[in-house]
């Protein structure tokens, strides 16, 4: 293995003119596809192993395969946002303008992802004439907050690669909802990843503060690097991020670990003591 390489040849996969309408709208657009990709493969892998998936509604199915989307979105954003966080030393450096190739290219693809998913959630409203007000404010202002760096190129990366991170509580997320169709919500396994997605919502809550500390403590340049606009949809979204969101979220996952209940589409608890396997097979649990 030449290391040397492999190095650049990581690098030159984020080595792009970010200047040019062409290549963010092509990454952009990459984004979209990538994960739609991911979603159509959740479906199709899902309907050939589990019997419980081929069961549910369809309304189900499209929550079930975009809940696995946002599990794998969720490792991308944890990882760029921790690179930026922890490692990076031009952000450690600069947190209000400084900029990378790297994350200009996370950004671009998270913006295609936030694409996919609201065009997924106005469908899925339009079509099954449901509306979710949270679920919609949200992924609005964080379409809204990324398609800002579109517009605004010289816009600092810092601020939203932290805000990705956000997206560290899905892959648990994505656990829990399926874990819980399944009816393995009185195993061990479920209950340790909802502990865990517990803190990780916890988490969440201290990384707004962080944000709101930068935005504070720099708030003249912050204000003035995004621009008025872009300022605005940021500032929505992180007031409604700490005030209303995450607190109402670990409120509603804190109350699932003592009731499993799919409050997304019914409000019948779990049997307890009842699971079934990938294969969509229910059994009663053996008491020791």
């Amino acid at each position: 293995m030449n290391l040397a390489n492999d190095g650049a040849m990581s690098r030159a996969i984020f080595d792009w003119d970010y200047v040019l309408w062409e290549v963010r709208l092509t990454l952009l657009a990459a984004g979209f596809f990538t994960y739609l990709g991911v979603f159509l493969l959740a479906h199709w892998l899902s309907s050939w192993i589990s019997a419980t998936y081929r069961a549910l509604s369809a309304k189900e199915k499209v929550f079930w395969n975009m809940t696995i989307t946002r599990g794998v979105f969720g490792v991308q954003s944890c990882i760029a946002g921790l690179w930026a966080m922890l490692i990076d030393p031009v952000f450690q450096a600069d947190r209000v303008y400084s900029q990378q190739k790297w994350s200009w290219f996370n950004c671009l693809i998270a913006a295609g992802f936030f694409l996919l998913e609201n065009v997924g959630v106005h469908l899925s409203n339009i079509i099954f004439k449901t509306f979710d007000v949270f679920l919609v404010v949200h992924h609005l202002l964080a379409l809204g907050g990324f398609l800002g760096l579109i517009t605004n190129i010289k816009s600092g990366h810092y601020l939203p690669l932290t805000g990705l991170l956000l997206e560290m509580s899905t892959p648990s997320t994505c656990c829990s909802w399926v874990l819980l169709k399944i009816g393995w919500s009185n195993t061990l396994f479920w209950k340790a990843n909802q502990w865990v997605m517990i803190h990780l919502f916890h988490c969440r809550m201290i990384i707004t503060y962080h944000m709101w500390w930068v935005c504070i403590s720099n708030w003249n340049d912050v204000v003035e690097n995004m621009g008025l606009p872009y300022f605005t949809v940021f500032f929505m979204g992180l007031c409604a991020l700490t005030i209303i969101l995450n607190p109402y979220w670990t409120y509603k996952k804190t109350q699932q670990l003592l009731t499993p209940v799919d409050w997304n589409f019914s409000d019948t608890p779990m049997k307890n003591g009842s699971f079934g396997n990938l294969n969509g097979e229910a059994g009663q649990k053996k008491r020791l």
